[in-house]
């Protein structure tokens, strides 16, 4: 069974208990990956990204009859993921300084998981220096290019104020690279 394409009917088999385990299945199916690059681009590590998606879909079965449907099931489900990130985020780490942003060049490239070249573990390590919520707007932009209308949606921050945290986030991320030159 494919998603609907249709989010009224999607919302709908997703409140009716006849249909509700294979739809969500397949929401699971359809989302899981972007969802696990979502979270992983923040947190960094593979075990740590994986419980947050599983958590993430944990809330979402567990919602679905408080969805009300203002929004589009993927917005819905990037919400619960972002939410879920940011919270353990602030639970388990601040801003990197320099020196411990370059720490993560380490742990990046012993993971198996990535596969970046140097530039983009740098990048990487130049990212984790910028705040949380930051960091989100700056991946959701840079690496998922989401429009600043969706990530509003997802984040429920006004517009002007996602473009005025990605214009600092770049910035920051810039000064990280002329350090280098």
């Amino acid at each position: 069974m494919a998603l609907p394409t249709d989010e009224d009917i999607l919302i709908l088999q997703l409140r009716d208990a006849r249909t509700r385990r294979e739809v969500f299945s397949e929401l699971v199916k359809t989302y899981s990956k972007p969802l696990y690059w979502h979270i992983r681009r923040m947190v960094l590590s593979h075990d740590d990204a994986n419980d947050l998606l599983q958590n993430t879909f944990i809330k979402a079965w567990t919602g679905i009859d408080g969805f009300l449907g203002n929004a589009k099931v993927s917005s819905w489900l990037y919400r619960i993921a972002t939410n879920e990130t940011l919270t353990f985020l602030n639970k388990n780490s601040h801003n990197a300084s320099i020196e411990e942003a370059e720490a993560v060049t380490s742990q990046l490239e012993a993971d198996e998981y990535f596969d970046g070249d140097n530039l983009q573990t740098r990048l990487q390590a130049a990212i984790q220096t910028l705040p949380p919520k930051q960091r989100m707007i700056f991946n959701m932009k840079y690496f998922e290019e989401m429009k600043y209308e969706e990530i509003s949606n997802i984040l429920g921050t006004s517009v002007g104020a996602l473009k005025a945290s990605y214009h600092l986030a770049v910035k920051k991320v810039s000064s990280f690279f002329e350090d280098d030159i």
